[in-house]
């Protein structure tokens, strides 16, 4: 079974190819215009054991705003289609991850019924020219684009860069688990025959 996907997003404010593999070894080809985003994407790839090949342009000249949108909108799509009608995942994923000064814990479920929770504090700051405050659009996106039910706790820190960062290798450690696949599920993890 190959868990692959390949999104592309046009619009006139962006331009966004994407390629996943969900059953990766942390392979990263990551190449946008907003650098934070790089940096989280790579993470997220290679501490979730996937595959990724991302180009992403859009108008920074205005703000990274619509870029880091569109990347969520195309990776939660991809996401979803990648895992098909999810027969024999797990389902759920759950991980906490300590960075320095930081700690996240990120709770998933890949239901097919999108929401998004965030607890606890991301200090909107710049980190480079990125707006922290764009962390919580992309997450939110992302939830709802791979329809999966996704929960972000901050539990502390005080360097922002620190807490995003152990907020994404959470969600990718939690959605890794998720979505692996045991041979004790027969069909889809659910009473109701579907996800």
């Amino acid at each position: 079974m190959t868990r692959t996907a390949s999104v592309n997003r046009e619009t006139k404010e962006t331009q966004i190819q994407l390629s996943l593999n969900v059953d990766g070894s942390g392979k990263a080809a990551i190449d946008t215009d907003v650098p934070f985003m790089s940096h989280m994407m790579d993470l997220f790839t290679r501490h979730g054991l996937f595959d990724m090949e991302l180009t992403a342009r859009g108008d920074t000249d205005i703000d990274d705003h619509h870029t880091t949108e569109d990347i969520g909108i195309v990776l939660g799509g991809a996401l979803r289609e990648a895992l098909g009608d999810k027969k024999g995942i797990r389902r759920y994923g759950s991980c906490f991850v300590p960075m320095d000064d930081a700690l996240a814990h990120v709770v998933v479920d890949l239901s097919n019924r999108p929401h998004f929770e965030l607890r606890g504090d991301i200090p909107h700051r710049k980190q480079g020219t990125f707006d922290t405050e764009l962390v919580e659009e992309f997450l939110e996106k992302f939830a709802m684009e791979a329809r999966m039910n996704l929960h972000v706790n901050v539990h502390y820190g005080r360097n922002a860069h620190h807490i995003i960062e152990a907020v994404f290798k959470a969600a990718a450690r939690a959605i890794d688990e998720a979505v692996q696949v045991d041979p004790r599920v027969q069909g889809v993890p659910s009473t109701k025959g579907s996800l």
